[in-house]
C-alpha cells in the first residue's frame, strides 16, 4: 500500500534529519572561521540553503516556516490517494490474513 510506504519512508526521513541538522551547524560554524574568502562563504551559504530545502526552516524572504520538499513530497502523495482507498486496501489486507473458520 502507497500509504504504508509513506510510512516508511517518513521514518527513514526523520532518522536523517538529526545528521542533516549537525551538518547545517557545522557549515554554519564554518562561516564564521576569520578571513574566510568571499567565495567560500557564498558556497557555505547554498550548502546551508540546500539542506535547509531538505530539512524545511524558516523561509527568510518572510519569516515562514516551512516543512521541507522532502516532507511536502510525502504530504502530496498522501493528500494523492483517493478517500476511502486506505481503509479498503487495509480491509482486504486484514480479511486475507484471517483465518477461515469455515471450510
Amino acid at each position: 500500500m502507497v500509504s504504508e510506504a509513506m510510512d516508511m519512508v517518513e521514518e527513514y526521513v526523520n532518522q536523517a534529519i538529526e545528521p542533516m541538522e549537525q551538518a547545517k551547524l557545522v557549515a554554519a560554524e564554518a562561516r564564521k572561521i576569520p578571513n574566510l574568502p568571499g567565495y567560500i562563504d557564498q558556497h557555505l551559504v547554498r550548502l546551508i540553503s540546500e539542506i535547509e530545502r531538505i530539512t524545511g526552516g524558516v523561509m527568510s524572504w518572510n519569516q515562514q516556516p516551512y516543512s521541507g520538499n522532502v516532507r511536502a513530497a510525502i504530504t502530496s502523495v498522501r493528500e494523492s490517494i483517493p478517500s476511502g482507498t486506505i481503509d479498503s486496501e487495509r480491509q482486504k489486507a486484514n480479511s486475507g490474513r484471517q483465518l477461515s473458520l469455515v471450510s
